[in-house]
Order: C-alpha cells, then sequence, then structure tokens
C-alpha cells in the first residue's frame, strides 16, 4: 500500500494546506486517495474529504495503541490507490516526553515514509540545518524528501532547494509559493470548517493548479511507494468482530452547528446495527422518531440566533429527555444541552449556562474514570478523550457530575452531566479506546426501543 506522512517542523507551516493540496491533485488525475489525520482533529479531516471523496480517518495511539492505529489504516487503505497522512503540530510533538501519538510515533508504526514541509519564507541556506536535524534526530524515523512553503519565486526555491540536497541527502521535491489566495482561513478553535466555507471550490482549484505547477506528483507517488510492504496486524480491536447486534435508529446532530465527529466512531455505531438519522438542530421543527441521540461537537456559539429561534427542536429534545430518551452529547452538543449560551436560550436540561470566554479554557488528552453508571460506561470504568473548549459552565454543582478526571488537564476535576438516560461533557471520546462504550449506548438505545417509549 502506497503511503506517505506529510509533517511539518511546527504547527503553522502549512500541512493542512500541502497535504490538502496533494490529496485534491492526485485525485485530479484519477487516484483513489484514502486520507488519514494524526491526533484529535475535526477540521482538517473535512477538507481531506471534500477532496478526495474518501472519508478522512483519525489515526491516534493515545485512544487506539499502535494496534488500533494500524487497524483502522489497514481498513481503509486497502481501497486506495495512495493514502496521504496529515501529521499534527511539529514532527516530533505529542503526549508527555515520550511523544505519544507524534506525527513520528505514527509514521514509525505505519511504517511510512515522512516528507518534511519546512517553511522557508524567512530562510535560504539555513533551511539545509534545520532539514538535517529533523532527519537525524531519530534514526528510526524515514525522513525521505522535504516540500517547502512560502517561497518568494523560483530563485528563493532553487537557493534553499539545492542547500537541503547538498547537505542533507534529502530530496526536495516542491514548493508552494507565498500566496495570501492559498491560505486557509482560520478561527479560535482551528481552520473554519468545510460547511462554514462558501468559496471552497474555487479556492481548492486554485490550490489544485499550484500543486500541479510546483510539487513532482510522481516524486511523491515515488517515495510513498518506497513504505514498508510488510506492515501486518497483530490483534484487532476497534471494529466490532459481531456486527448487526443492536437494530437502533440512532438520531445524529449534523449541520453548521455540529459536525465534530471521529467518522469511525460512526461507522461504528454502524457496524453494530443502529441506522444513522442525520438531524439538524438548526433547521428541523422536530425530531424523527429515533431510538438515542448523538449530539457532537462543532461552533454552536457561531450559530446561537438560529439555534435559538428553534424552539420547537429544543422543547421537543427536552421532551424526550425527561421520558428516558438516551442522549450522549460532547462538547458543543454539552453546551446546546443547557439554559443558555451568551443569553440565548437552549435546550435547557442542563441546569446551567454556557459562558464564552476569550481565552481558552481546556485543551489536550484527559484520561477519566466514570463515578457511577450512565449509558455509556459503568460505575469504575476508564476511557480516554479529548478537550479543547474557549467556554466554560456557569455553575454546575450537586450528585449529577459523571466523570472524574485522572490524567491530563484539572487533573482530580469532576466533569461532565448525567440525568436519566442523558450523559453530555466536554470531553470528546474515541470509542476505539474502550469498544464497551459504543456497546452500551447502543443497548440503552434498544432498551428504551423494547419498552415502546418511542
Amino acid at each position: 500500500m502506497k503511503r506517505v506522512v506529510i509533517a511539518g517542523t511546527e504547527s503553522g507551516v502549512g500541512k493542512t494546506t500541502i497535504a490538502t493540496g496533494l490529496m485534491a491533485a492526485l485525485t485530479a488525475a484519477g487516484y483513489n486517495v484514502q486520507p488519514f489525520k494524526v491526533g484529535p482533529d475535526y477540521i482538517d479531516p473535512g477538507f481531506h474529504s471534500l477532496v478526495t471523496g474518501n472519508y478522512s480517518r483519525n489515526l491516534d495511539s493515545y485512544f487506539m495503541g499502535e494496534d488500533g492505529v494500524k487497524e483502522v489504516f489497514l481498513q481503509w487503505a486497502k481501497q486506495a490507490n495512495i493514502s496521504i497522512i496529515e501529521g499534527v503540530m511539529g514532527l516530533f510533538d505529542g503526549k508527555g516526553k515520550e511523544g505519544v501519538s507524534s506525527t513520528a510515533s505514527i509514521a514509525k508504526t505505519l511504517q511510512a515514509p515522512v516528507i518534511l514541509i519546512i517553511d522557508g519564507e524567512k530562510l535560504a541556506q539555513s533551511g539545509a540545518a534545520l532539514a538535517y536535524g529533523y532527519k537525524n534526530f531519530d534514526p528510526e524515523l524515514d525522513v525521505r524528501g522535504v516540500i517547502l512553503n512560502n517561497i518568494a519565486g523560483p530563485g528563493h526555491y532553487r537557493l534553499i532547494k539545492e542547500a537541503i540536497e547538498e547537505g542533507t541527502g534529502l530530496k526536495v521535491v516542491g514548493y508552494l509559493p507565498a500566496s495570501k489566495k492559498l491560505k486557509l482561513p482560520e478561527r479560535h478553535l482551528g481552520l473554519v470548517p468545510t460547511h462554514e466555507s462558501a468559496e471552497l471550490t474555487s479556492y481548492f482549484r486554485e490550490l489544485t493548479a499550484a500543486t500541479n505547477e510546483n510539487i513532482d506528483l510522481d516524486m511523491i507517488i515515488e517515495l510513498a511507494a518506497g513504505a514498508d510492504p510488510d506492515l501486518s496486524l497483530s490483534k484487532k480491536s476497534i471494529f466490532p468482530a459481531v456486527e448487526s447486534k443492536y437494530q437502533v435508529r440512532l438520531g445524529v446532530a449534523y449541520d453548521q452547528a455540529f459536525n465534530f465527529y471521529y467518522r469511525d466512531n460512526l461507522d461504528i455505531l454502524e457496524m453494530l446495527g443502529a441506522e444513522l438519522i442525520y438531524f439538524s438542530p438548526m433547521s428541523e421543527k422536530r425530531l424523527s422518531d429515533v431510538d438515542g441521540l448523538y449530539i457532537g461537537g462543532g461552533f454552536p456559539e457561531s450559530f446561537l440566533k438560529e439555534l435559538a429561534a428553534n424552539s420547537s427542536m429544543q422543547e421537543d429534545i427536552y421532551n424526550q429527555i425527561e421520558k428516558g430518551l438516551p442522549v450522549y452529547a460532547e462538547c458543543g452538543g454539552y453546551m446546546y444541552l443547557t439554559r443558555g449560551i451568551s443569553n440565548y436560550s437552549m435546550v435547557g436540561i442542563i441546569p446551567t449556562e454556557t459562558l464564552l470566554e476569550n481565552q481558552l479554557q481546556a485543551i489536550g488528552y484527559v484520561e477519566f474514570k466514570a463515578l457511577k453508571d450512565t449509558i455509556l460506561m459503568k460505575e469504575g470504568q476508564i476511557a480516554r478523550g479529548h478537550v479543547y473548549h474557549y467556554s466554560r459552565m456557569k455553575e454546575l454543582e450537586g450528585e449529577n457530575f459523571c466523570y472524574q478526571i485522572i490524567d491530563g488537564v484539572d487533573r482530580k476535576l469532576k466533569t461532565g452531566y448525567s440525568y436519566k438516560n442523558m450523559l453530555a461533557s466536554y470531553v470528546h471520546l474515541h470509542f476505539g479506546y474502550n469498544s464497551s462504550i459504543p456497546e452500551n449506548f447502543l443497548k440503552s438505545c434498544l432498551e428504551y426501543k423494547n419498552t415502546g417509549c418511542r
């Protein structure tokens, strides 16, 4: 399986732009490209999926372990001509001193060659020293090539290219010019999601043209073909061995306000038998007949007027939760279930208000323990997730807390909220860490369905 990792010297050097440009150009050339993203990210995979027509998959060893990373990769790469894996942060940046789930660790797990992105805007021959350091820092890592970003022109490119190739032996396979037209828009949580980017079609057309003009795609394919062919899996743990156990209808909130989901989470739910019924809390007036709800993260704070105006949907969700409908909500979904966000009325089932802050409130991996039985976990069970939010809850106390953080940000903090068959928190879960979590959720949906409450 041809595969290559697109890594960066640091965050902000253009990994997403260049990785997406390569995916778009290769797809336009007739290749079936399977995209992947290292780490807990929802926005970058949206761009990948848009240009390739294939869902982008997250690869994260903190959630999945090394075998899980291989399992997810092998599950989806087998259908493609080539796999492009976009890294996260700097090449060696991960959790803790060990760099768990860093781009480098994922590349070694997948035995995949690495192409390093270097921002050349303020560099000349010094680019060779930078490339040399990244190539030789970890002898087990297979760094094969370099792509330069923010280059002033052909002369600037030749200057850095010759220095890098002569000083390191690495192949410089191309560059992107310095151009505001090639920069993706950003906001406080990162790049603006694809759902909100009305002019992406013209943007990707321009990016594809720049990629074709300035990057050697044949060399990219040649480097990807140099990946170790003997990648094997010793144990499967992510995808269910027995499928279609739970024949339920699961409502999934999916619109401009709510679209942060790990694609493999949704696939696992479908493999277990759930029929996913996508709905919009912004525009639809009522829920259809469902046996449970999954309300993921997103940007509800950007669509407060639209969400608040749809009071009939809010009332329906509130009433269904009171009847015992199983509901799992993450981050943006958690905010939506509170009484309000910045004076805009929301569902109101969680007795507090969400406050929007200008400063980041929490970011990072977390490991937590269930404080009581819920629709997802039994008391004492351990799970892992990721948090990234600027908002906070005004006041939330009492016996309804469902998680205790045991590792990561705010260690020993009690968080999350459960009520009847609802569970909501800021934590984004990846079901790959604990296969019992999606099964418990769908089991509660099936029990609700069998009681005749629907």
